[in-house]
């Protein structure tokens, strides 16, 4: 143990450590390891004029009524910071609610937004219907630009940049630091869905004003809960989330934020297992004549892979896989029903793994995301590798 070891000074404990005591009491107080559920609705107070005064302590968590949270809820936001880097955090009721509260906190009618091309499908869709019928407007653009691209994209009412590294489903890596220097050098806040960086991507190190995670993904780590959450880094941006938050009503069960206080216990070593697993799997795929390319960051062959090792310190479980051009959508759909031990699911960041059709289930409208062949991706779980690469040996058979 070095001279100087001060477990106070969290930037000095590793990962693990961090993730294990963040949002508990700590191992020299009395009680179980574990905090408590705390449900409830209704908060009561001593006299009238202690509830008078409540209100003026509600980003202060300060108990007001149930939606506003309790102790379950604070102890998930604390870890949740600590992961991300973070100030403060608020959670919500699934991932899709953690993209669409700072969408709507921050853009008014009369606004201008930029995604990229390559976001996540619920989240386009949120911004080509009710974002639309609100009067914002937004704009796809390629999620490998510059920042001299980006700051050409950038317009007068222009409010938020909208990121996602790597994208979803092709899984290209942003240069997030670029797009946040030419965003905030024309007052636009910079969002981030953080879920596939989760850990190994800081976003306030790099630029980022507002991250967002699906926590049904790894933070649940068992495909049985729905939860996300928005980290900031600014008083500022706290009161703008969280004033959101409640007055649209934004609430998580604290039965699934205890589960996923469990869950997040053990994600460190998940995501370690589940990381060096995937490139193993994504290095044998590379090597089949079936196949025409693997969209994993953490590969050299990945067009985006000197920003991946620049900005990122590990990977995780989920990349993408393109079939050769010989191959047509039927051929993939043969392929993914062959296999045995692969799930057909949308969702990822679980102990088991999953494939899932990509091609003819995408959109994209700024010329982005065609890669020659049919698409699939892929999440490994906590299975066997052997055994993973073996199933999709036989899976990759039925195409010859």
């Amino acid at each position: 143990m070095p001279n100087d070891f001060n477990p106070s000074d969290r930037k000095k404990l590793g990962f693990a450590t961090r993730v294990g005591h963040a949002g508990r009491a700590g191992v020299k107080s009395h009680g179980f390891v574990n905090p408590p559920i705390h449900r409830g609705s209704t908060v009561l107070y001593p006299n009238a004029e202690a509830r008078r005064d409540g209100g003026a302590k509600r980003f202060e968590r300060h108990m007001t009524y149930g939606t506003a949270g309790g102790p379950t809820h604070y102890a998930l936001e604390d870890v949740v910071a600590e992961i991300e880097g973070g100030t403060h955090c608020t959670i919500v009721g699934t991932g899709l609610a953690a993209v669409t509260l700072p969408l709507t906190a921050y853009l008014k009618n009369g606004d201008h937004c930029l995604i990229p091309d390559s976001v996540y499908g619920p989240a386009r869709n949120f911004a080509t219907t009710l974002m639309a019928g609100w009067g914002i407007e937004t704009t796809f653009y390629d999620p490998c630009v510059d920042e001299a691209g980006m700051a050409a994209l950038i317009r007068p009412n222009t409010k938020v940049v909208y990121t996602e590294s790597p994208g979803s489903h092709t899984f290209e890596i942003q240069d997030i630091p670029a797009i946040a220097r030419a965003a905030h050098a024309r007052g636009c806040k910079v969002m981030l869905d953080n879920t596939w960086g989760i850990h190994t991507f800081q976003p306030f190190e790099h630029g980022v004003d507002i991250s967002i995670q699906a926590l049904t993904k790894y933070v649940g780590g068992h495909s049985d809960i729905l939860l996300g959450s928005v980290t900031v880094n600014s008083e500022e941006d706290h009161h703008i989330v969280r004033g959101a938050a409640y007055t649209m009503g934004h609430y998580a069960s604290p039965d699934d934020c205890w589960l996923a206080l469990r869950g997040v216990r053990t994600m460190p070593m998940r995501l370690k297992q589940q990381e060096e697993a995937s490139l193993e799997v994504a290095k044998w795929l590379e090597a089949q004549p079936q196949v025409k390319g693997v969209l994993h960051p953490g590969l050299p062959s990945h067009p985006q892979h000197a920003l991946f090792k620049r900005d990122f310190t590990g990977g995780c479980s989920l990349f993408g896989v393109v079939l050769d051009p010989r191959y047509d959508q039927s051929d993939m759909f043969r392929f993914v029903n062959a296999l045995q031990l692969y799930g057909i699911g949308a969702s990822w960041g679980g102990f088991e793994s999953l494939a899932l059709p990509t091609t003819g289930f995408v959109t994209r409208t700024a010329g982005t995301g065609d890669f020659g062949g049919p698409m699939l991706r892929l999440h490994i779980g906590l299975e066997d590798t052997q055994d993973l690469i073996a199933d999709l040996a036989q899976g990759l058979r039925v195409l010859n």
